[in-house]
């Protein structure tokens, strides 16, 4: 029973997600959103969603609990020990079906890059998933947009 009730949600979450899209377009997302942690529901960052030859990036565009000199020194490569602030930590999205998808987040805390996908929920709220494999084993973020 727990099954068919929790795919009856997603089925519900999914169609929310279609209709948000198709509200606004492809472009629906872009702009300015405050990132919420998943684990202890605070306000992280402000990131900004911008497109880039037909795909989605987000960079941290402001640290709300940081000072804003912090730097990634778990980040990989050319990012490793360099400004949080103006890093693009999403990459490569782009639309399919009712949301965006095909990207990677990289987690400043860990250092480690995750795919991700992106529902446009309402015109001021999406839901990012973050996952290795599947979008059913990850974690969801919600952002909020700026106004």
């Amino acid at each position: 029973m727990k099954f068919f009730l929790s795919a009856f949600a997603l089925l519900i979450g999914s169609l929310g997600s279609l209709s948000a899209q198709s509200d606004y377009g492809n472009d629906g997302i872009l702009g300015t959103w405050k990132a919420v942690d998943h684990d202890d529901n605070m306000a992280k960052a402000y990131l900004k969603i911008y497109k880039k030859n037909g795909r989605y990036h987000a960079k941290i565009v402001d640290l709300l609990q940081r000072p804003d000199d912090t730097v990634c020194p778990k980040c990989p490569g050319a990012k490793q020990n360099q400004p949080l602030v103006g890093m693009t930590i999403v990459d490569d999205l782009k639309p399919y079906k009712d949301y965006w998808s095909y990207g990677q987040i990289l987690d400043p805390e860990d250092g480690k890059t995750y795919k991700c996908n992106v529902y446009l929920e309402s015109r001021d709220k999406i839901r990012l998933r973050a996952y290795v494999g599947i979008p059913a084993v990850g974690q969801s973020q919600y952002w909020y947009r700026v106004k």
